[in-house]
């Protein structure tokens, strides 16, 4: 059964991901901006949904003024928390709220976000899990763009 949505703790997953946007603060604009576009990258590869979720209380408005700019998409849904609330409080409403269409996995390495998910039935995985499940799904992608390009090729030099 295909997933309702991925949810994701953008910093957790951020922490966990050092390679991503190298030498720059996790809470940079930079981090989570790569973090967006490795989750595209991961949506256009599977079709799974996304939503990322960063904690914003510390902003004004709660996000980020170039996040507030930042428009999110279907396929990849991004929210910055207000004041008075935290990503995990969001996270998991959202995944209450999409139990009603099918399967919703938590991304993130918060134990006692964990355990809540796992309690009202949604799946979870840990960062380094879904970091592996990104890298192979792309690998896959490639593969495929690879063998598709080449049987692309041989058609054209064939002989009519």
């Amino acid at each position: 059964m295909a997933l309702a949505r991925i949810l994701v703790d953008g910093y957790s997953l951020l922490h966990n991901w050092p390679e991503l946007a190298e030498g720059q603060p996790r809470h940079s604009e930079r981090a989570r901006n790569e973090l967006i576009q490795i989750l595209t990258n991961y949506q256009d590869a599977t079709g799974e949904p996304i939503t990322v979720f960063f904690d914003g209380s510390g902003a004004r408005g709660g996000a980020p003024k170039s996040a507030q700019k930042k428009k999110s998409s279907r396929e990849v849904e991004v929210l910055f928390s207000h004041s008075g609330q935290t990503a995990d409080d969001m996270i998991e409403r959202a995944a209450v709220r999409f139990q009603d269409y099918g399967e919703v996995l938590v991304v993130t390495d918060d134990i006692a976000e964990r355990d809540t998910v796992g309690g009202m039935g949604g799946s979870v995985a840990s960062c380094a899990n879904f970091i592996r499940m990104i890298g192979n799904a792309l690998t896959e992608l490639q593969d495929e763009l690879r063998n598709y390009n080449r049987s692309e090729r041989n058609r054209f030099k064939r002989p009519r």
